[in-house]
């Protein structure tokens, strides 16, 4: 008996309305159904009290979610797509990304759309495309206090109300550079289009083997983004004496103090996404963020004399 997974966001009405439909129709049709609560690979985030919020990255898998499953459909929006690779990785097991919400920028078809394009990847007719995730750890002392697996970007800021700081980054065998700013992002191409982007990161499409570190509001004429092979591993020291927030994919994260180091490099695992015609990055750029669409209206053609 074939295996289907379903991860989806239960904060939405219509994720567990067509949850609970597609889970029955799937068990009519003899597969068995493993369901899952997108939440489960929600990181959490840290108290005062409880400044470490450490779930091992393989611990985040769900039960039944083994490699043994033929895929998985998500339910949900950008940050459930997250959240599902956070818990599918790990098992190698592909996704069909299916937008219930907003932007829909990670997901590969729509509601209206699920049940053929079920009908399609049974029949085998679909693509696999890889994409590079990040594995980011937190160390105090040679310690191991915090690790995440993440899609798309780690992201170490200061704290409201304290003033700018300054980060030591080594990346791979070369000379460390100090990077006085808010706060630095580290990203694969996949989080090129996300914080990156906004903090005047370039675009990278998503089968270039590379890294980019963002300065967020560098004090530098100098401070750029900085593009790197992906084979490269990166230490952040903080440099200043202030603690700090370290947040991965924008969903949960850590406090960094400044005895601390965080050390990020790529994943072994890969965001596996199903794609039911070959994917088109342009195309997904113009349609979600505008990118090359005119500013001016073309003038029409005009007769010769």
């Amino acid at each position: 008996m074939s295996k289907i997974g379903i991860i989806y966001n239960d904060a939405k009405p219509i994720a567990c309305r067509i949850t609970n439909d597609l889970k029955d129709k799937l068990k009519a049709d003899g597969y068995d159904v493993q369901v899952t609560n997108g939440a489960e690979g929600i990181l959490g985030s840290p108290h005062l009290e409880r400044p470490v919020c450490h779930t091992p990255i393989d611990q985040l898998v769900p039960s039944g979610f083994t490699k043994d499953m033929k895929f998985a459909i998500v339910l949900g929006g950008d940050g459930t797509v997250l959240s599902a690779f956070r818990q599918a990785a790990p098992s190698c097991i592909p996704l069909l990304t299916v937008n219930t919400g907003h932007m829909g920028f990670l997901t590969e078809t729509f509601v209206n759309q699920l049940y053929p394009a079920i009908e399609q990847i049974l029949a085998g007719n679909y693509e696999i495309e890889e994409r590079t995730m990040l594995e980011v750890r937190l160390f105090r002392n040679d310690e191991l206090l915090w690790e995440a697996l993440c899609l798309n970007e780690m992201v170490l800021h200061r704290e409201p109300m304290t003033c700018m700081c300054h980060f030591e980054v080594k990346i791979g065998r070369h000379a460390p550079i100090d990077i006085a700013a808010d706060g630095i992002i580290i990203s694969t191409p996949t989080g090129s289009t996300a914080y990156s982007l906004s903090a005047g990161g370039p675009v990278v499409t998503p089968g270039v083997s590379v890294l980019q570190l963002s300065p967020i509001c560098p004090h530098s004429l100098a401070s750029r983004a900085l593009v790197f092979a992906d084979t490269e591993a990166v230490t952040v020291f903080p440099a200043s004496p202030n603690r700090l927030m370290m947040v991965v994919d924008g969903n949960g994260g850590c406090y960094v103090l400044p005895e601390d180091r965080v050390r990020v490099k790529q994943s072994q695992y890969k965001a596996r996404f199903i794609r039911l015609k070959p994917p088109e990055f342009f195309h997904i750029l113009r349609e979600k963020l505008g990118w090359g669409l005119p500013h001016i209206a073309k003038p029409a053609s005009v007769e010769l004399p």
